[in-house]
């Protein structure tokens, strides 16, 4: 773990990028507000984090083998102290009030926070057909009553070919025409408003390589004050709804039950 000193370092760099995005090359208002960030953190703290991201087999991993639907890993945090040396590093800048201010003010969501249960959040690990249908995120966080508001995608693979698959797509606000194809490049990030619109997915199977892996680091970011009106489709708390279940959960429901 880097001292506290240099990781405050890291954090400040990182929120200039964020702030000074420029529209239509890094910061995008449509189909929705979407940035992608290239070369995030300084080369060598982002090679830390590659060699501490944990292998397959040496790792509990949470498995969704959903055809058609989601197929992939995830890590199972439940805290911060769950996650890995170096890792931890990144997650401590990600959710620091250094880049949450930074995020608030380009992506214009006012008093967003991060989640330490990490509910659905952390380490995620796609190989050889893995996919992730079309879908809206889940808009409520049962431990605090929050509302859902941005998603980022920090991108870790060192390796990547454009034939292997594994773009993360951006959708039109009925998940039916693809607009953008973002390819998982090391050192990227991608940060975007998520809600009843947002659809996104990487719904094509993977061609990667036995034993090379689509890495990403994910965070969610909530408020205490709802989505605007206008981005919302649904009254009620709902999980992931994916399109190819007819815009509704794993269960074939819209909402779901909630605390």
């Amino acid at each position: 773990m880097r001292n506290q000193n240099k990781l405050k370092s890291i954090a400040l760099e990182a929120s200039k990028k964020i702030i000074s995005v420029k529209s239509n090359n890094e910061f995008f208002n449509k189909p929705y507000k979407h940035v992608v960030i290239d070369n995030f953190f300084p080369t060598s703290f982002a090679l830390q984090i590659s060699k501490s991201f944990p292998k397959l087999n040496d790792h509990e991993w949470e498995k969704s083998n959903d055809d058609g639907i989601e197929i992939k890993y995830r890590s199972k945090w439940e805290s911060e102290f769950d996650v890995p040396d170096n890792i931890i590093d990144a997650v401590r800048i990600f959710n620091s009030s250094i880049i949450l201010k930074a995020i608030s003010q380009t992506i214009n969501i006012k008093k967003i926070i991060p989640d330490p249960y990490f509910t659905g959040g952390g380490l995620n690990l796609m190989g050889k057909n893995g996919l992730l249908d079309v879908h809206i995120d889940g808009n409520y966080h049962d431990a605090t009553g929050l509302n859902r508001r941005v998603n980022i995608i920090y991108f870790i693979s060192k390796q990547w070919k454009s034939d292997w698959g594994g773009e993360f797509e951006i959708y039109d606000n009925k998940g039916e025409k693809l607009i953008k194809k973002i390819p998982p490049l090391f050192n990227r990030l991608i940060i975007f408003d998520t809600h009843d619109k947002s659809f996104h997915g990487v719904p094509t199977k993977l061609n990667f390589p036995n034993e090379i892996f689509r890495k990403s680091l994910i965070l969610y970011y909530y408020t205490k004050s709802k989505r605007p009106i206008s981005q919302n489709s649904y009254k009620k708390p709902h999980s992931a709804l994916w399109k190819s279940k007819g815009v509704k959960d794993k269960k074939g429901k819209i909402n779901r039950g909630y605390f």
